[in-house]
């Protein structure tokens, strides 16, 4: 396991985001929170350094990656119908800035939807219906960035590895989940595991160059609640 001490996070003010600030602070690490509007960060504490930034100014980008050890992208956009670049145009200027500074180790979130394949175990409704209504129709332009995103971050040099959770759910501690290079039984993928699994990528190299889903086992949501809780969002 590599000895990772000094991480940046983008979208460190979306939901998951705070909770790999808040996970990295707690562990030791000091981090910096990247963000757009740092005076509503919440997330607070000795290690943490909160930065002014926006993911699509690549000249922002790159003073704020120098002198970091690794970067964790978790950024994220709802679902709409206006196109989405946020994912490839972020990509891009991430891994210009690591390559201008020898910053070697990337942690990005994409979605399980990118591995092309049906959920295991699913039934006919969900496999056939449900979820192709999402990434076809709900998600598909953020669907389609995520997908230039993945081939921008496979096209570098750098040592990435690319996080695919499920749908994202709140819980209230982390949870035994499961993890794999191939997609997992399972719908949903705890914010809180997440954040774990994306700090935990960013210190071991195991899965560098691997597309890692991320699934949590316990407590989650049906897909009505989930789909519901998206619509009151917008």
């Amino acid at each position: 396991m590599q000895s990772i001490r000094n991480i940046v996070v983008f979208g460190a003010n979306g939901p998951t985001g705070r909770l790999v600030v808040e996970q990295a602070s707690a562990a030791g690490h000091h981090v910096t929170a990247v963000t757009r509007r740092p005076e509503a960060f919440p997330v607070r504490g000795a290690h943490v350094r909160v930065a002014e930034a926006d993911v699509l100014d690549p000249d922002a980008v790159e003073d704020v990656v120098a002198g970091h050890d690794a970067v964790i992208s978790a950024l994220g956009v709802p679902f709409g119908r206006e196109p989405v670049s946020v994912y490839s145009a972020g990509a891009t200027h991430l891994i210009r800035a690591m390559t201008a500074h020898g910053v070697r180790r990337l942690v990005a979130v994409t979605s399980t939807i990118m591995f092309g394949t049906p959920a295991p175990g699913e039934g006919f409704l969900f496999r056939r219906v449900l979820e192709p209504a999402v990434a076809r129709f709900m998600g598909r332009a953020v669907y389609d960035d995520m997908r230039r995103m993945e081939e921008i971050v496979r096209r570098s040099d750098l040592d990435w590895t690319v996080v695919r959770p499920g749908g994202l759910f709140d819980a209230p501690r982390v949870s035994d989940y499961r993890t794999g290079t191939s997609r997992l039984p399972g719908r949903y993928t705890a914010r809180c595991d997440l954040a774990q699994e994306l700090l935990r990528q960013a210190e071991d190299r195991r899965y560098v160059h691997r597309f890692v889903d991320v699934r949590t086992t316990e407590g989650t949501p049906s897909f009505v609640q989930l789909i519901r809780k998206e619509a009151l969002n917008k």
